[in-house]
C-alpha cells in the first residue's frame, strides 16, 4: 500500500512539474479564470441602468408632466427627443436611437380626472428581448406609483388589493449575483477537463508514453497520477473565483466552505473522469483539445447557466442529466446565496459521485486494455 502510494506521489509530482515547469503555462492556468471572472461580472448582465427613450406627449398636461418626470427622475430613463408626430415613433426605433417611446393620448389628464382609465402606449425595441422585458417592467413600476400618487392626491379610493415585493437571496435582484457563483464551476471545467485530457497525449507526442507502460505503475495508480495534478488545479482556479466574487464584487457568501468544496471536489472528479477518457481516446495533443471543446460547449449551454432548464424542451431536459456542470452551478448558487446544506443537496451530488465513477472506471479500463 505505501509502495503504491509513493508512486502516484511520484507520478502526480511529474505531472505538476510538466505542466508548471513553463511560466507562460503557469499563467495560462491562473490568470484566465480571474480575468473572466471579472469580464462575465461586469459584461454579462441583464441589468438596465442607461434606458434611452423618447415621447411623444399629445396631452401637454400636468399629469403627463407628473408621469414623464416619474421616468426622468428614476436615473435609470434618459430622455433622448420629444416628438412631435405619430410619424416619427418608427424611426427612434428602426434607427435603435431609442429602446422605448413613450406615446400619450390627447385627452390623459381628461380620462384621469373623470375617473376613467387613460392609456398610455409604451413601444420597445424587441430586437432584443430580455433587454426589452426589463424595460416594461421598470416602466410598469412608474406607471403603478403615479398610480397610487394619482389616487391619494385627488381623493380617489385606494386599490382593493395592495403588493408588496420581496426578492429572497438577491434582494436588488443584481444578475452579477447569480452570474458570477455559476462561474465557479463553468471556468474551472474548462481548464480541468482540457488538462487532464490532454496529460497522456502530451505523453504521447513525447514518446514517455511506452516507457510509462513497462513501469511497475498500476492502472489505477496512472488514473491517480493523472487526476491528483488536475484536481489541484481546479481547487485553486474556484478558490480564485471565489476570492473575486467575495473580495471585488462583494457579493455575500451564506452558506458553509466545507459544503461548497464537498460539492466542488465531487465535480472536479467527474470532469477529470471525462477529460481522462477522451485523453485515453486521443492520439495527439490536437485531438485531445477538440474532444474537449466537444464536450465542454454542450455542457456549457446545458447547465443551465444562463437559460434555465425548465425553458428547455423536455428531451433535452433529460439529456442534461449526464452533465456535471448542470449540478457544479446549482450546488455552487445553492450553497452562496441560500446556505444550503449538504443533506439539501444531495439530489445534486450523488449524480455526479455516479458520473466520477462511472467515467473514472471507464477511463482506468481503457488504460488497463493499452498496458496489455
Amino acid at each position: 500500500m505505501l509502495d503504491s502510494i509513493l508512486r502516484i506521489l511520484a507520478l502526480t509530482r511529474k505531472e505538476l512539474l510538466s505542466v508548471l515547469k513553463d511560466p507562460r503555462t503557469r499563467m495560462s492556468l491562473l490568470v484566465p479564470p480571474l480575468m473572466q471572472a471579472l469580464i462575465f461580472g461586469y459584461a454579462a448582465t441583464y441589468d438596465l441602468n442607461h434606458v434611452p427613450y423618447a415621447v411623444l406627449d399629445q396631452d401637454r398636461s400636468a399629469a403627463s408632466h407628473q408621469l414623464l418626470a416619474g421616468l426622468d427622475g428614476s436615473g435609470i430613463f434618459e430622455r433622448i427627443a420629444d416628438l412631435h408626430r405619430v410619424g416619427d415613433l418608427a424611426t427612434y426605433i428602426d434607427d435603435r436611437r431609442a429602446l422605448l417611446v413613450v406615446q400619450i393620448e390627447p385627452d390623459f389628464e381628461r380620462h384621469l380626472l373623470s375617473g376613467t382609465s387613460a392609456d398610455v402606449q409604451v413601444i420597445a425595441d424587441g430586437r432584443n428581448s430580455n433587454t426589452a422585458g426589463t424595460a416594461m417592467g421598470y416602466v410598469n413600476s412608474i406607471v403603478e406609483q403615479f398610480n397610487t400618487d394619482w389616487r391619494s392626491t385627488h381623493g380617489l379610493a385606494a386599490a382593493p388589493l395592495g403588493i408588496i415585493s420581496r426578492a429572497w437571496y438577491n434582494p436588488n435582484l443584481e444578475t452579477r449575483w447569480n452570474m458570477i457563483p455559476g462561474l465557479i464551476g463553468t471556468l474551472t471545467l474548462i481548464q480541468t477537463m482540457m488538462l487532464a485530457a490532454m496529460s497522456v497525449a502530451r505523453e504521447r507526442e513525447q514518446g514517455t508514453f511506452d516507457q510509462l507502460l513497462v513501469t511497475p505503475f498500476r492502472p489505477y495508480e496512472i488514473m491517480a497520477g493523472k487526476a491528483l495534478p488536475a484536481m489541484a488545479v481546479g481547487t485553486i482556479q474556484a478558490t480564485g473565483v471565489l476570492l473575486v466574487a467575495q473580495l471585488w464584487f462583494r457579493i455575500p457568501f451564506a452558506g458553509s466552505y466545507l459544503t461548497l468544496y464537498v460539492g466542488l471536489m465531487l465535480f472536479l472528479l467527474a470532469a477529470i473522469g471525462i477529460g481522462l477518457l477522451v485523453s485515453s481516446v486521443a492520439a495527439t495533443m490536437q485531438q485531445a483539445l477538440l474532444y474537449s471543446m466537444l464536450f465542454i460547449i454542450p455542457f456549457s449551454l446545458l447547465s443551465g447557466m444562463t437559460t434555465p432548464l425548465r425553458n428547455m424542451p423536455p428531451a433535452v431536459q433529460y439529456f442534461t442529466a449526464i452533465n456535471p456542470l448542470r449540478y457544479a452551478i446549482d450546488i455552487t448558487r445553492r450553497v452562496y446565496l441560500e446556505g444550503a446544506s449538504l443533506y439539501l443537496l444531495r439530489s445534486d451530488l450523488w449524480p455526479l459521485a455516479l458520473i466520477a465513477a462511472l467515467t473514472l472506471a471507464a477511463a482506468a479500463w481503457m488504460f488497463s486494455h493499452r498496458m496489455q
